[in-house]
């Protein structure tokens, strides 16, 4: 053993500073672990806002979608209801110049009156107004009743499409024309029906011609 070498004394460590030693050292992964957290939470909160944002998008295309299908059946009601009136113009337009079952019943109920009327006795002039005048008449009045409709009916098709919201389509070309000859056929009924029912164009039999 050498004499000259000395041994140093162990100095005792200091508990205070190996237990700040140790504080640090669980401080660094505690600071790491809360950067951690803070970053998935603000990723969490990031990816909320997308899905929300997302979400509100979906469902405005929903209700824009829902607007158009809504836009699209009115649309095609109207185009509906139009063409329906038309040829429902045309067809009553037709009844009124050929005559209807309507107006053979109100006939036949004038004639039956006219007859009870004049069962009694009475004049040929009475005869011939009572029990063929009245039905003619009446007849007259049924077919200018169905010429009227025919006319107003066929007017509502064709200014339709003016009047509510407008439509992306035009009206179809063959409503026009069927809604047209309606109103012709209509206009044609109330003239021969007036004409009629004023005697205009046939007079009623006279006494004279009847004896």
């Amino acid at each position: 053993m050498n004499p000259r070498t000395t041994t140093s004394p162990t100095v005792p460590a200091d508990p205070e500073a190996t237990a700040a030693e140790a504080s640090d050292a669980e401080e660094i992964p505690t600071e790491k672990a809360v950067a951690e957290d803070a970053a998935t939470d603000k990723a969490a909160a990031e990816k909320a806002v997308t899905d929300k944002a997302a979400a509100e998008d979906a469902s405005d295309d929903l209700d824009l979608d829902l607007d158009d299908l809504d836009d699209d059946s009115g649309k095609e009601s109207s185009g509906l209801g139009a063409a329906a009136a038309s040829v429902v113009a045309a067809g009553l337009g037709v009844v009124a110049l050929t005559g209807s079952w309507t107006g053979k019943v109100a006939a036949e109920r004038e004639t039956l009156i006219g007859q009870i009327k004049t069962s009694n006795g009475g004049t040929a002039a009475q005869q011939i107004s009572e029990i063929y005048g009245d039905a003619w008449h009446s007849t007259a009045l049924v077919n200018g009743l169905f010429a009227l409709l025919a006319l107003l009916v066929g007017v509502f098709a064709l200014v339709r499409p003016a009047f509510g919201a407008p439509s992306a389509h035009p009206q179809p070309g063959w409503v026009r024309a069927v809604a047209t000859a309606g109103i012709v056929l209509g206009a044609l009924g109330l003239l021969l029906s007036a004409a009629m029912y004023f005697d205009l164009i046939v007079a009623l039999p006279t006494a004279t011609a009847a004896q």
